[in-house]
């Protein structure tokens, strides 16, 4: 990476986002944490400075567009530049059948899952072009690229993010800013648990039972560790991956081969 380079990680208070913030200080990147949860951010802060690096916390709704810009603004004034951008916060959104979905949680859903990471890049793209240099990792989904039954929201998102990152690749390329999506599989932690047992609850299975299935799904016959995906969205940002733009990338234990 960059020397003396800034990071922006949205929901990096905990899971991935959380892993992500210290392997990109690892790699040298100041980092700034942007999310809603400050005492969670907190323990992200702690454990980036153990690597030496600068950690900043900056309470921030991606889908807010003032909240965005706002955050972005004090980024600049504080850090000069913005080199490295990785879109990651997000919800599940609801687990039922489509028909049972409110318009509230669908707005909701896409609103942090697609409209955050698009507002995220309006603001920071500028001033990557000015510099000539950005890296942008958005976290979408192998569920981006397949069908998930009861999570309409969700999955509408993420197959949007894969848009989304394609077309902007596309579109600032020549400016030397690459573009990529990670797409997790089921990524092990209190997040999919919760998720395991909603469906348990909507289709009358087992915590366990659900949670097998889904591991059964993966040539590796596992979940994934999130540092999994943190070491992904490092190269991504570095210099091994100059020439890899536009492209969404599976991180599955072989549950999306494609």
């Amino acid at each position: 990476m960059r020397p003396e380079s800034t990071a922006i990680v949205t929901g990096g208070a905990r899971g991935i986002g959380q892993s992500i913030c210290v392997e990109l200080a690892r790699r040298g990147a100041s980092v700034v944490v942007a999310d809603l949860d400050s005492e969670e951010m907190a323990e992200t802060k702690e454990l980036v400075e153990e690597t030496g690096q600068r950690c900043e916390l900056v309470e921030t709704d991606v889908a807010s567009s003032e909240s965005v810009q706002k955050t972005v603004e004090w980024v600049l004034e504080e850090f000069g530049s913005i080199e490295y951008l990785v879109n990651n916060a997000g919800i599940a959104g609801p687990t039922a059948p489509c028909e049972e979905v409110s318009t509230e949680e669908w707005e909701q859903t896409l609103a942090v899952n697609l409209k955050g990471p698009f507002q995220m890049c309006r603001e920071v793209l500028p001033h990557m072009r000015a510099e000539s240099f950005g890296r942008i990792v958005n976290i979408a989904s192998v569920t981006g690229k397949r069908p998930l039954p009861n999570r309409t929201p969700y999955a509408t998102s993420k197959m949007g993010v894969i848009g989304f990152t394609r077309t902007l690749a596309a579109e600032v390329g020549e400016e030397n800013i690459n573009v990529n999506a990670v797409c997790p599989g089921s990524v092990d932690g209190p997040r999919i648990r919760r998720v395991f047992e909603r469906q348990a609850d909507e289709t009358g299975q087992t915590y366990e039972e659900v949670r097998a299935e889904v591991e059964r799904e993966a040539a590796r016959g596992e979940l994934v560790d999130r540092e999994d995906v943190a070491g992904l969205v490092g190269f991504l940002c570095s210099e091994q991956s100059e020439r890899i733009t536009g492209q969404d990338i599976n991180v599955s234990a072989g549950k999306v081969m494609y």
